[in-house]
């Protein structure tokens, strides 16, 4: 194990823990930081991400409509949607990159998106379709201003990059523009700049389509039992090994929010097919409200 390998256990809880069967149970509402400092936050299982009644247009066409979802801490739950606009569009506003025009949403314990170490900033990593780097930056630069950004003091900042430059395969290209490297080089260096504050929740688009089957399972089989993933995906048979839970969401709301387990068990594919069936043999709640599901 490198030396940046090791030092990566204090930062992220390496090496990651698989996927774990979900259970079907009631959430209880997002918490202050106390909680979310405490060891025995996966026994309180508070709820990581909450949306209450949200609504959002876009080009005119309404792709989430009272959307209601509470999934809970160290959850790793893959979003289907259809129209498929409506899974990415709810990542973008949980992310704070687009407004609801109404309801509520909670991240973490905090109901308001800011910029502030105390606001959404240090919570939350968003990794959409496109990494979002400038061609002429290099993976050291970008890590750096996300490093900046997350307000870390320039040792820690540092020590950091080191971590990330193995884990995540940059250290040969750390100081080549990621233009250089092709799209691969980026969607790494994006989720790499994305988990370098080390955020309680990662929000996922599409992500690290160029890279290989293998090594994108990999990346995205997350450390941290207590971070928690939402995942929004048009080829869910990809997701498998990665994910534990599902959502469908049908006309801007969620229909369908169970364990990946449940699809096994009434000998279902992790797949849109699948997960449709699934849902027409409603046992995913009522339309509109989502299945409380736990670790």
């Amino acid at each position: 194990m490198g030396e940046a390998q090791a030092a990566s256990r204090g930062m992220l809880d390496w090496p990651p823990a698989g996927p774990a069967r979900p259970r079907r149970c009631d959430l209880t509402s997002s918490t202050p930081d106390a909680l979310w400092a405490s060891r025995s936050v996966h026994l309180l299982r508070p709820a990581a991400v909450v949306c209450d009644g949200v609504r959002r247009d876009l080009h005119g066409e309404r792709l989430l409509d009272r959307l209601d979802l509470a999934v809970g801490v160290g959850a790793r739950l893959l979003l289907v949607s259809t129209p498929e606009g409506s899974a990415s569009l709810l990542l973008r506003v949980l992310a704070g990159l687009v407004h609801a025009t109404s309801g509520i949403v909670r991240i973490a314990g905090v109901a308001r998106a800011d910029d502030s170490a105390a606001g959404w900033a240090r919570r939350i990593g968003y990794v959409g379709p496109e990494a979002g780097i400038h061609p002429w930056m290099s993976p050291g630069e970008a890590l750096d201003l996300a490093g900046r950004l997350a307000g870390l003091d320039p040792d820690e900042r540092r020590r950091r990059i080191e971590v990330a430059a193995e884990l995540y395969r940059l250290g040969a290209q750390l100081g080549t523009p990621v233009r250089r490297g092709g799209p691969a080089l980026a969607q790494r260096t994006a989720l790499a700049a994305a988990m370098l504050a080390d955020p309680e929740v990662l929000l996922l688009d599409e992500p690290l389509r160029s890279l290989e089957p293998e090594e994108r399972r990999l990346l995205l089989t997350l450390p941290g039992p207590r971070r928690t993933m939402l995942l929004a995906s048009r080829y869910p048979a990809s997701e498998q090994g990665v994910v534990n839970q599902v959502a469908l969401l049908r006309e801007g709301r969620v229909v369908l929010h169970v364990g990946v387990a449940e699809l096994e068990e009434h000998d279902l594919q992790l797949s849109r097919r699948g997960i449709e069936a699934l849902a027409e043999l409603g046992l995913g709640g009522a339309p509109g409200a989502a299945a409380a599901v736990s670790r």
